[in-house]
């Protein structure tokens, strides 16, 4: 990430990684499905580059074309529509744009069944499930090329850290 950068991030929940990132860019729109989670990050400050939006990943209302990078954090999984959310991170990115896109890759490592089962019952749904390889191969589909993936245990599950260039 640069000055010049113009960043989408979606589903950024209470605004973590926007107030930590978005001062190293030119400007940051940061928007998740959940109004409570806006309201939320809304709290926690203001920078002059950052805005925060309600919005459906599945469904943007922003140009072809307008972002140099996207950035959706532990959130592919827990969408019900996965796919939906990656035509459009596909759609708003400008060519050779970047895909920041860590996720937990629930059938990495030892299997969690445990967690998972007490997560459900907490109402977290998730929706998709995969492995590194899986991941990879579903952010390709899409018209991106993986440039990293990296795998970081710990927690409760593996991340799989990837970052990936629109090649459309």
């Amino acid at each position: 990430m640069n000055k010049d950068m113009n960043i989408l991030e979606l589903a950024c929940g209470s605004g973590q990684l926007s107030f930590s990132l978005s001062r190293y860019t030119k400007s940051w729109i940061a928007t998740d499905f959940s109004e409570q989670m806006i309201v939320e990050a809304r709290k926690r400050g203001k920078y002059k580059n950052l805005t925060f939006e309600i919005a459906d990943a599945t469904s943007l209302s922003f140009a072809d074309g307008k972002f140099d990078c996207v950035v959706i954090a532990n959130a592919l999984h827990i969408m019900p529509k996965p796919d939906e959310a990656m035509k459009e991170i596909s759609r708003v990115l400008k060519s050779n744009g970047i895909l920041f896109a860590p996720t937990f890759l629930w059938k990495e490592g030892k299997q969690r069944k445990i967690i998972k089962m007490i997560m459900s019952i907490l109402g977290f749904k998730m929706y998709q499930e995969w492995n590194k390889k899986q991941f990879e191969e579903f952010i390709e589909e899409y018209g991106f090329s993986v440039v990293e993936m990296k795998l970081i245990y710990g927690g409760l599950a593996p991340v799989g850290v990837m970052i990936a260039k629109s090649v459309t």
